[in-house]
């Protein structure tokens, strides 16, 4: 039998390169990405093991696409604006590097005749609401640029699956965090602490509160719900049932840091900027009806992030988290 092939888009960035490590073991892959975030040096190993090659190129190039497409059998994609926050500065970017660039792999999925289709997605597309919502849950709409790209992704990831045939998978995600993050609140604070050691600035008042999940349980589940769910369009959560404050994180990375003495200055507010959800919960019941659940608790999960991004920030190892 054939091997399978699988396309990575934004393979080369933070869970992107964690999921090529995984299908490596699968099959062939292919990572396409314009390594604008992502690394070559995040697939060192999956390119060493003779079973991956990086296509760098851009997700806006759909002849591109289409191109390095051919003869695939199931499509990844992740590409997307990585910073909710960058959309306030440039109204367009989650336009171009989200929904635009879904579409383009849609579309070269389909002149491909690429029969499978996975989203990633977030659970920004809830809203701002602090329930814990479930696959059903879509009665509040986005209040960020970026979560209105991937509900919009969503969307036509379900059109083409109704008029072309394909079969999609959209996992809506938690904060997912863990080693090579290029983005997010703990990598964010370790650079302000490695910049200025004397105080940590953390926006709001450090009483917003998400679900982190650990990149290792993500890309365990996205495979899970990939080789379990059958249906033409299947749509799952994927964050643990517990949350962590932003103060908890705070406190986490001074831990992490050479600097355990310095102080948090909050900036005050409910959120930490325009179009934060200031409190998230993701029902991650759907998969566990399937039989996968995390292993990691939110807190869990962020202090395992936090001890490896200190080791890649600091350049040195630094003790573990510890933090009341």
């Amino acid at each position: 039998m054939a091997e399978t092939r699988f396309f990575i888009v934004g393979g080369a960035g933070f869970i992107g390169s964690h999921l090529a490590d995984r299908l490596v073991e699968r099959g062939r892959v292919t990572v396409f990405d314009n390594l604008s975030v992502g690394r070559q040096a995040y697939l060192a190993g999956a390119i060493a093991t003779g079973r991956c090659d990086l296509v760098e190129a851009d997700a806006s190039d759909l002849p591109a696409l289409e191109r390095a497409m051919a003869g695939h059998d199931a499509v990844f994609h992740l590409a997307a604006n990585p910073e909710a926050r960058h959309g306030l500065a440039n109204p367009r970017l989650d336009l171009e590097q989200g929904t635009l660039a879904t579409w383009n792999a849609l579309e070269a999925a389909r002149r491909c005749a690429v029969p499978r289709f996975v989203l990633a997605s977030s659970g920004t597309v809830y809203g701002d609401t602090a329930n814990a919502c479930d696959e059903g849950a879509l009665g509040a709409l986005p209040i960020s640029l970026y979560g209105a790209s991937k509900l919009a992704g969503e969307a036509l990831l379900s059109a083409f699956t109704a008029c072309f045939g394909l079969r999609g998978w959209i996992f809506r995600f938690g904060n997912v965090v863990g080693p090579r993050g290029t983005h997010g609140a703990a990598l964010d604070f370790l650079r302000k602490l490695a910049a200025r050691p004397d105080a940590l600035e953390v926006l709001g008042d450090g009483r917003q509160s998400k679900p982190y999940v650990h990149v290792e349980d993500c890309v365990d589940a996205v495979l899970f719900g990939f080789d379990h769910a059958a249906d033409p369009l299947n749509v799952f959560n994927i964050a643990p049932d517990e949350v962590t404050t932003v103060a908890r994180l705070a406190a986490l990375c001074i831990a992490a840091s050479p600097y355990p003495g310095t102080a948090i200055r909050y900036t005050g507010g409910d959120r930490g900027w325009p179009g934060d959800v200031p409190r998230s919960r993701l029902d991650p019941s759907r998969l566990a009806a399937l039989g996968w659940r995390v292993r990691h608790s939110s807190d869990e999960a962020a202090r395992r992030a936090v001890d490896a991004l200190a080791r890649e920030v600091f350049g040195a190892p630094v003790p573990p988290a510890e933090a009341p």
